[in-house]
């Protein structure tokens, strides 16, 4: 190591690379003031790495990227390098990517939609600016079955005048669950077994007969 003629500071120090990967570590003269810029520039040369991409870490600090900061190295200083990774060529702004998914997420009537419908729509989307889940219950309803909420709106004054307006609840939900219980096909059987003809019962139902019938059994 050559010592400088008029003092006692090195004019070069060496230094140990150590770059992440399992390539092994080597070493580089360099003189002991130099800014990152040149710094970064020996290495890329040394080691025929990119210089744009190299990060570099000095006695656990990370060095700056700017060209006017400098580094005091020590004669057996270890320097960490490293090469961040290149961008994808398709990558977007997260911005990008969070207005796409929004777009996605927003409800939009179907193509076959009739044009009254649509400028309905527009105009409750547009100028009252209406939530998304609000605009998809109006427009998932049928014509029917709007009729019957207008009917149910005429006539739950009715009721209230009359004094039976909780009557009036509860049979519109007795009603809703009524007509939504469906139809069963040929060979089906419910969970409930006084549904079912004979009474009878799903395999595996746990009942008061099944347990003593178990107990009985010498299987409890």
């Amino acid at each position: 190591m050559a010592m400088a003629a008029a003092g006692d500071r090195p004019e070069t120090v060496e230094v140990t690379l150590r770059a992440v990967g399992p390539s092994r570590p080597t070493t580089l003269c360099l003189p002991p003031l130099l800014s990152v810029a040149d710094l970064r520039r020996h290495i890329a040369h040394d080691r025929h790495l990119p210089e744009d991409r190299l990060r570099l870490v000095l006695r656990g600090r990370n060095l700056p990227c700017q060209d006017d900061a400098h580094v005091d190295l020590r004669d057996g200083d270890s320097l960490i390098v490293a090469v961040a990774p290149k961008s994808p060529a398709n990558h977007l702004p997260d911005d990008a990517d969070d207005d796409d998914e929004e777009e996605e997420l927003k409800f939009k009537i179907p193509e076959t939609t009739t044009w009254w419908k649509r400028r309905i729509f527009i105009f409750l989307r547009d100028k009252l600016r209406l939530p998304d889940i609000l605009l998809m219950a109006l427009f998932s309803l049928g014509m029917k079955a709007w009729v019957l909420i207008a009917m149910w709106f005429l006539f739950a004054p009715i009721a209230q005048t009359y004094d039976v307006g909780p009557l009036y609840i509860l049979g519109t939900g007795f009603l809703v669950i009524l007509c939504n219980l469906g139809r069963r096909q040929q060979g089906d059987v419910s969970a409930y077994s006084i549904f079912n003809e004979d009474f009878r019962e799903l395999p595996g139902t746990l009942n008061a007969e099944r347990i003593d019938r178990d107990i009985r059994a010498g299987q409890f």
